[in-house]
């Protein structure tokens, strides 16, 4: 299956756009970790404001190229880019609110350019789409939480120093191992470790969903528009129409 403008210049311009961003929230997320590891300092903090300033730009360009900028920046993915910008620009203000830059990850394999992209060039993310996903949404869970309990913990809570020992409790908390030498005191603490444990087992639960459900093909019956189907069928199961599912999506 041929993704529309894929081909030629535009497509090649496209694919480089999607990775192009795919680089730039990996580079951003990458600077969130190292940062909780140095001390504040000027040039920290500099860095945290041409970070910043390189992700407004983007959001800029996106938004002008965009045919419904309001409501672009107005959808969850958009609101979590606009804090995870202004986040970054008061960096020296507000050090203590530093997680919300982690929400810029929420627009991991939230594209729809990427997610086409990835499906014309990989086969296995075509095969194994939906797996993919549900990991990217646990991972994603996980940077956001621990970014929120180091901001809250790491000047107060004796056993979290820096991002690793954030990313330690939350993934305890998650698999409700809880090994008990790092808690969070407080109302506060115990609401963020009872929000972890909740929405990392529902999530953990999707991903399995997606691991061991039957592989099926991504095809919308031109009649009903069920959109998933056997790898073999002939007919539609919830109609009856013929389908011609193609032999791969390429």
């Amino acid at each position: 299956m041929t993704i529309p403008g894929s081909d030629g210049l535009g497509g090649r311009r496209g694919a480089a756009a999607a990775y192009g961003l795919l680089a730039l929230d990996l580079a951003a997320l990458g600077w969130v970790i190292l940062e909780s590891f140095l001390p504040e300092s000027p040039v920290v903090f500099a860095a945290d404001i041409a970070v910043g300033l390189v992700l407004a730009a983007e959001l800029a360009i996106r938004l002008r190229a965009s045919p419904s900028a309001r409501r672009e920046l107005l959808h969850p993915a958009g609101i979590a880019d606009l804090l995870a910008v202004i986040s970054f620009l008061l960096a020296p203000f507000f050090a203590g609110w530093g997680f919300l830059r982690s929400l810029r990850t929420l627009r991991l394999l939230r594209s729809a350019r990427l997610v086409a992209q990835l499906r014309r060039d990989l086969p296995a993310f075509r095969q194994n789409q939906e797996a993919v996903v549900a990991a990217s949404d646990l991972v994603v869970f996980i940077v956001v939480m621990t970014g929120i309990v180091h901001a809250t913990q790491y000047r107060t809570n004796p056993h979290i120093d820096d991002w690793a020992d954030a990313l330690y409790f939350t993934v305890t908390a998650l698999t409700t191992t809880g090994f008990g030498d790092i808690t969070l005191p407080g109302t506060t603490g115990r609401l963020i470790s009872v929000v972890i444990m909740l929405a990392g087992v529902t999530l953990f639960l999707r991903l399995a969903q997606a691991l061991f459900r039957p592989n099926k093909v991504r095809f919308r019956c031109q009649s009903c528009g069920l959109g998933r189907h056997e790898p073999d069928a002939v007919h539609c199961k919830a109609c009856g129409a013929l389908l011609n599912i193609p032999d791969d999506d390429d």
